[in-house]
């Protein structure tokens, strides 16, 4: 038998945060409470929450913003691994595996989208439209890595939307790197954007997968334009 090891409060800490994302009370982007409530909440003094949330902030799955609190940004370990080899991946890597998920996306959000979905959808496209008006590249990013994060979440696919959700630093590079906002156009010049959400709501699996390629050969050759 070995020797009982005393934890400290800050471990115990530590495992009550982690249940609250693992167990989805803290679902992935969920901005956790605050310290002052962790610390009713917990029991424990405000340095004891402080150190925990730093460990979990550490290990990436939780991130502080701010002025604006802290988030959950991973709910397992495996994702936080992906993320962490996303951030080193160039935007051209980025779009080759993005092929696979967005193909799968697309087709599984055509047979299982919901009208609430379909309005979700149109509502980005209507935002990422008035970005491209207003030539504001910032809004046009939001808006467009949040259209495909939408796909990937109407597709009912609980597995690919969290993977999909790996992606959201390197997507949004990948986007801004191929976006021509500067000179006032739409990286989309085949209007692939629209053609896919007409697809997803007419229940076409085959032309949506083919919208989503479409998307991407346009990122992909907006890139090889680039000096």
């Amino acid at each position: 038998m070995q020797h009982i090891q005393r934890r400290s409060l800050v471990d115990t800490v530590v495992d009550e945060l982690k249940r609250e994302i693992y167990e989805e009370h803290w679902v992935l982007g969920t901005r956790i409470p605050s310290e002052a409530e962790l610390t009713v909440a917990l029991g424990v003094s405000r340095p004891s929450i402080r150190e925990g949330v730093r460990a979990l902030v550490q290990l990436g799955l939780l991130e502080t913003r701010q002025g604006d609190g802290t988030y959950v940004i991973a709910t397992d370990p495996t994702q936080v691994a992906l993320r962490r080899a996303l951030h080193s991946a160039d935007s051209r890597e980025v779009i080759r595996v993005r092929r696979a998920l967005d193909a799968l996306a697309a087709s599984e959000a055509a047979t299982a989208r919901s009208e609430a979905d379909l309005a979700a959808l149109t509502a980005l496209l209507d935002q990422r439209r008035a970005a491209i008006d207003a030539r504001d590249s910032e809004a046009f990013t939001e808006a467009d890595v949040a259209y495909h994060l939408g796909i990937a979440k109407a597709s009912g696919n609980r597995l690919l939307s969290d993977i999909y959700a790996s992606f959201d630093t390197s997507l949004r590079e990948s986007i801004s790197d191929a976006s021509c906002l500067a000179v006032g156009g739409d990286p989309d010049r085949a209007d692939q954007h629209e053609s896919l959400l007409r697809a997803i709501a007419a229940g076409d699996a085959d032309r949506a997968r083919d919208a989503a390629l479409g998307v991407l050969a346009q990122q992909e050759r907006l890139l090889d334009e680039q000096p």
